[in-house]
């Protein structure tokens, strides 16, 4: 008779079983079988089976098609470990990828379009899946975040948070800005009340009278008689001497000033508040993803092929608002494009533009000026609740001209 096979709790399969549990060597693993070996023979016998000759015929028929597999299984396993194991936190390649090969049946990298794990982190970084900085420790990788739902949870918390202020802190606030109102206000007052007039007469013969009231002038008694003459009663319509200062007119000229000093400060409060209404939109409205239909963009990347590279297309779809569907301005040809691969387009002046980031956007508007040395543009709200409003700074990338509707 045959010698028996061994039970499954004997000795000899519980040890097959330890050596085969864990990591082996690499270089007797088949990425084309997916079968890992004990050693230099046995990965020689299976290199010499039929399977191993088969499945090698079938790999060489379309080797490309094979590496883009393994290469798009690589990347989609070693993101989501990324994904799910930190998060957005900023954290070493090479760790992830130590726990990545930890799991015995993982795609090997040998297998896949990249040589080495550098080439792999920088195209994470190329695609915009992560964000990719190197340091003296090595290279470094933050997932970045896309999914709509988690975008929208963190608006909504951020909202949340600023409902949340508490009112003692606004109050406190609003009393602090009242008090240094007041002071800067009481600083004017004092420098304004400061400044002396020189008493100047209109004529030299012109006598200047003072006159007071009885009770200061002796108790009422009459006056000596002096040698100088008086002067004759003054008529109000032909006289041309200048009026004394009394107390109600010098109360009026020193009472313009101080008008015009709180119309100053009135507008410099409504300058304040238009400044606290800009930077509370500019929060509110400025966002990662800035694609909207009907504008026109620019192809920066060449993977799409050199006849799209630096064209320019219309948006007509966006997708996932990160991604959109544009259409070829010299073509037909419809393409679908992230946003990395794409720039805002700046027309010539007069012309139709649309801001898609920041305070104003959404807002259609005319280009007025170009600023190259700063980047920017002036442009004029021609729809939306501030029309008319001029704009002084607009940045390239938060503007784009508007197509042309067809």
């Amino acid at each position: 008779m045959g010698k028996e096979k061994p039970g499954f709790l004997s000795p000899k399969a519980i040890g097959n079983r330890i050596k085969a549990k864990g990591l082996q060597k690499l270089r007797w693993y088949c990425q084309m079988c997916q079968k890992q070996c004990r050693d230099e023979n046995g990965f020689k016998c299976h290199t010499t089976s039929e399977t191993h000759q088969r499945q090698l015929l079938l790999v060489a028929e379309d080797t490309d098609q094979f590496i883009d597999t393994f290469s798009k299984e690589f990347a989609d396993n070693f993101v989501e470990l990324l994904s799910r194991r930190f998060g957005t936190k900023r954290v070493s390649a090479n760790n992830i990828y130590q726990e990545y090969i930890s799991d015995r049946d993982h795609l090997h990298m040998n297998s896949t379009q990249w040589e080495t794990l550098t080439d792999f982190v920088k195209w994470l970084g190329r695609e915009g899946h992560c964000n990719v900085d190197h340091t003296e420790k090595g290279w470094f990788i933050t997932w970045i975040d896309r999914d709509p739902e988690t975008i929208r949870r963190q608006e909504q918390l951020a909202a949340k948070r600023k409902m949340d202020m508490d009112d003692e802190e606004r109050m406190s606030r609003f009393i602090q800005k009242q008090v240094e109102r007041v002071q800067e206000q009481k600083k004017h007052s004092a420098e304004e009340e400061v400044e002396h007039t020189e008493l100047k007469r209109q004529s030299e013969e012109e006598k200047v009278v003072f006159k007071l009231p009885a009770s200061l002038s002796g108790g009422g008694k009459p006056r000596e008689p002096t040698d100088e003459p008086s002067l004759p009663p003054e008529n109000p319509l032909t006289s041309t001497r200048q009026k004394p200062l009394t107390a109600e007119s010098s109360g009026k000229a020193r009472s313009k000033p101080k008008e015009a000093a709180a119309a100053q400060k009135r507008k410099s409060a409504l300058d304040e508040i238009m400044e606290f209404e800009e930077q509370s939109k500019e929060k509110m409205n400025r966002k990662s993803y800035w694609l909207t239909e009907g504008i026109v963009v620019k192809i920066i990347t060449r993977k799409l092929g050199e006849k799209y590279y630096k064209k320019k297309a219309v948006v007509r779809e966006v997708v996932e608002q990160f991604g959109a569907v544009v259409k070829m301005l010299d073509t037909d040809h419809k393409l679908k494009v992230d946003q990395t691969h794409l720039e805002t387009v700046i027309p010539a002046h007069g012309k139709a533009v649309r801001i898609v980031n920041g305070a104003y956007r959404g807002c259609d508007a005319v280009l007025l000026e170009l600023d190259e040395k700063n980047f920017c543009c002036k442009v004029r709200v021609e729809r939306g609740p501030v029309k008319g409003r001029v704009i002084d700074r607009v940045a390239y990338e938060d503007l784009s001209k508007v197509a042309v509707p067809t």
